[in-house]
């Protein structure tokens, strides 16, 4: 992903979100031509000269201090995970033959799989960056079997399961995610805030260019630059099997493996959702074994 583009897209979006009564500047009458903040009240704002913001803004961030980069995300009003992508261009900004893709994992240590495997009350599963599913603990692949049994978003010989995918592209999310939209929202900007960080990574952008080949909706998601942490909160889901459960989540980054996240779902004590997560774990182990007593009748014949 071309970083000049990003950079130039993503400051300009910024700008235009915000008046200046926002920034506590003058508004200098009602006929602006500009949405949004002007390159030099952004400039001025910024403790920057005009001519240098303007090449900021143009898609050149090379060299740019920590302090330059701090001075235009306080005047642009950046959130965390803004400041973190703003950041992120500037470092893949220089010349091209320093920016080397880093390769999302696509398999997991045995040593996690077990740890996985010792959760055996909650929901646990670890994605890349990509939003790859590389490995589940059982409750967790009964919880998301809608996705891991996707014809357009599961496991083939060539990819893993993959949950953006699965948002984007089967229809069945709009039954699953019963907070369908922010979902959306949030997976995209997900997705471009790792695009800021890894623009080489050939995988992800073969997956951004899949999902804005397909899908209006990713394209819309994708042209706002809006970027967003994913570290913990709520998510609803209606399993076709369990009905719709409540739960809390946590999305923990390992530190032995930087590029790996460990989603963790919980339900509060004494809840629907907790007699829900009951019942898929019952569900899970019929699962298992009737998908036991399919493989060996296939053995017999």
């Amino acid at each position: 992903m071309e970083n000049r583009a990003q950079v130039r897209e993503f400051l300009a979006s910024r700008r235009a979100r915000i008046t200046p009564d926002q920034a506590g500047l003058p508004a200098y009458g009602g006929n602006r031509r500009v949405k949004g903040l002007r390159r030099e009240e952004v400039a001025l704002l910024a403790g920057v000269s005009i001519d240098y913001y303007i090449r900021m803004e143009r898609g050149d961030l090379a060299g740019a201090s920590e302090a330059v980069l701090d001075g235009v995300a306080n005047a642009l009003q950046l959130d965390e995970a803004e400041r973190e992508h703003l950041q992120a261009l500037a470092r893949t900004a220089g010349p091209t033959a320093t920016r080397r893709a880093r390769p999302s994992p696509t398999t997991v240590r045995p040593v996690i799989q077990q740890v996985l495997d010792a959760i055996t009350e909650a929901p646990a599963w670890i994605r890349n960056a990509r939003h790859d599913i590389l490995a589940m603990n059982p409750l967790a692949r009964a919880l998301y079997s809608p996705v891991l049994d996707s014809a357009v978003a599961g496991a083939t010989a060539k990819r893993a399961a993959n949950t953006t995918r699965f948002i984007y592209l089967d229809p069945a999310a709009r039954e699953f995610f019963v907070d369908y939209d922010r979902i959306a929202t949030d997976a995209a900007a997900m997705l471009r805030l790792e695009a800021g960080r890894n623009p080489h990574d050939k995988d992800l952008i073969t997956l951004v260019g899949e999902l804005s080949t397909q899908s209006e909706l990713f394209r819309q998601h994708w042209a706002s630059h809006n970027v967003k942490f994913h570290r913990s909160g709520r998510k609803r889901l209606r399993h076709p099997a369990v009905g719709e459960l409540d739960l809390n989540f946590e999305a923990m980054e390992l530190p032995s493996e930087p590029d790996l996240r460990l989603n963790l779902y919980t339900a509060d004590p004494d809840t629907p959702a907790a007699d829900g997560l009951k019942l898929l774990a019952s569900w899970a182990a019929t699962r298992a074994v009737d998908n036991t007593n399919t493989r060996d009748a296939h053995d017999v014949r």
